[in-house]
Order: C-alpha cells, then structure tokens, then sequence
C-alpha cells in the first residue's frame, strides 16, 4: 500500500516536477482526465523550461488514460476516478492525488450571468433525469425569485466520452437524488436519460457555448477560459459558495486521505459552509515497477516546482506534494 504522507495542500504546488522520472528519461508522457488539462497545459512549458524535458499528455478523458496506462503505453495515466485498491493491486499500479478542483454547470441563457442562478442538487439532478424540461419550472423558480427566466425548453448537455468528471456528477446526484441514484447511478459512462454528448471538457463546453438555453458540466477553468456563466449550487450546509480555490480548498480541508486506502476518497457532498458541492481530485496512476515503465520521482519537501510566473497562470485548483508514496 502506498505510504500516505501529506506534506501539504497547497497552490502553486509542482504537479508537473512530481510526475518527474528517471534522469536517464527525456521525456514523460501521459493520458487522461481533460478535469486537468488546463494545469498541465500551464506548467508544462516552464517545466521544459527549467530542466528541457517534455510533457506530452493526451487529454483523452480519464477512461482513456486509464486503458493507456494499462497498456503501458504511457508514463502516467490520469484520472477522475480513482481505482480501488484491488484493482491496483492486480495490476501493481500505485496512485496518489495531484489536484482538487471543481465541477460547475455551466449555461447559456440569455440574460443569465455567472453566478446569478442557484441550483439545489436534486434539482440539477432532476433536470438530467428528465423531470424538470423547462427554465421557468416552478422547481428553478423557486430557487431564484426575482429573476427572469425564460418559458423555453432545457438543453442538456453531458459527457459522451469515459469521464471522470461524469463520475463525480453522477456520485453527486447520487448522494442527493434518490430517484437518480436508483434508476441512473454513478460512473464513468452512464445510461444518460436525455441530451447530448460532447466528448472531454472541452466538447461540453463547446456544445453548451453553441446551443441556446442549454446547459452542462465542466471543471471550472473550461467555464473561465470558454467566458460560460456558471450556475450556483446549494451546499451540503444549505449555503451557496461561490467555486474558486477557497471553496475547493474547503472541500479538500474534510478529506482524511491518511485514513484512506491507496488513497481511495470521493469528496463530493463534503460538509462546510464554504466548500464546493461538486469538488474532485484528479489521481495520477502508475506502474510501481521501474522496469514496468518509468516509475515517478517524486519532489523532496524542498522542491521548489514552477516558477512564480507560472504560478500566477494557473486556473483555481488545489495541488499536492507527496514524499516517494513506493
């Protein structure tokens, strides 16, 4: 079992320097989650930078990357999704977290800015099983007095791909939709009951950006950089936090990951007024055996990973750093 020594939770941590490899290793490659792209996109090149290796990562969705590592095909596999310890085990893998970030709906509705519609859970459920098909359902409206919501049909928007982010949706909903959790459940890759698909982040972000009054689920820097006004959701404490870094941070802050076996924790749902209802760690899974594949060199507690500048670059996200977890 990994050794699970936390040594801190904190921004600007080096992601891509805890993914380094044997010295005698140019390069390292990886695929996976599209949930972490946008970090590794930003340090990437001031990784190369300061010590002229490469990351090449394929931002493929988690079932991807999942499939690529367990192929050997690749340094490194990334996930939203963690695998469970036999799993790991059988395949003599080891994984550890690299972020914690959030999933927001994201919406196109004319006249509807970030932050201005509240969702409760069961709703946002209800809405994806079907049950609320239009913006001025009294179930929306009720949530949202005073605000102008349009007598139009609800597109919605989902994964079509094998997605982590679609895990943690779905775990969610299955916390707080009872009709959710019996008739749909949680996963990678659900029976959907209505809409669309867009494959990665990056295609549900598309999609939501084209299609009016429709809406969908993205990490939160897809919201950023695609200018896609976000809809509040009621959290676990009844409040409505706003997503940054402070409310995934508070979310993370209940998580007891030395209580948890290979690391193996799901913080959807988490308790405090200030965290995230729909908050998610990306794990990077590798081969424990060096001969394997390359197996990770992780940072000493003095690494100083990115550099300042890219620092300030990157998107709200909560990154770890581990002492050598085999």
């Amino acid at each position: 079992m990994l050794t699970k020594t936390l040594l801190s939770a904190c921004l600007g941590a080096g992601l891509v320097a805890a993914l380094a490899v044997s010295a005698s290793a140019a390069d390292i490659t990886g695929a996976g989650s599209t949930f972490v792209y946008p970090v590794l996109s930003k340090w990437s090149a001031d990784y190369n930078k300061q010590t002229g290796d490469k990351l090449n990562y394929q931002s493929i969705g988690s079932g991807g990357g999942i499939a690529q590592i367990k192929a050997a095909t690749v340094d490194f596999g990334a996930s939203d999704k963690p695998l469970e310890p036999k799993e790991l085990s059988d395949g003599g893998f080891g994984q550890f977290p690299l972020v914690v970030g959030g999933i927001v709906p994201v919406i196109n509705v004319k006249g509807i800015k970030s932050g201005e519609l509240k969702f409760t859970g069961k709703v946002l459920a209800d809405i994806y099983l079907g049950n609320v098909t239009k913006w001025n359902d009294k179930a929306i409206a009720d949530l949202n007095p005073g605000l102008k919501l349009p007598d139009s049909q609800i597109a919605v928007v989902h994964r079509s791909d094998g997605s982590g982010t679609s895990f943690n949706w779905t775990n969610y909903f299955s916390k707080v939709n009872e009709d959710w959790k019996s008739k749909v459940g949680e996963g990678t890759a659900v029976n959907w009951p209505v809409g669309i698909g867009g494959k990665g982040n990056e295609g549900v972000a598309a999609y939501v950006t084209r299609v009016k009054d429709s809406i969908g689920y993205v990490e939160y820097a897809y919201a950023l950089q695609n200018k896609l006004p976000y809809a509040l959701i009621q959290n676990a404490a009844g409040q409505y936090p706003k997503p940054s870094a402070e409310s995934f941070s508070a979310a993370a802050a209940s998580a007891e990951w030395t209580k948890a076996q290979d690391f193996y924790l799901i913080m959807t749902n988490a308790p405090g007024e200030k965290a995230w209802p729909v908050t998610a760690t990306t794990w990077a899974i590798m081969y424990k055996d060096r001969r394997t594949r390359h197996a990770p060199r992780l940072p000493s507690p003095s690494s100083s990973g990115p550099s300042k500048t890219a620092r300030r670059k990157l998107p709200p996200s909560i990154t770890f750093r581990f002492r050598r977890p085999w």
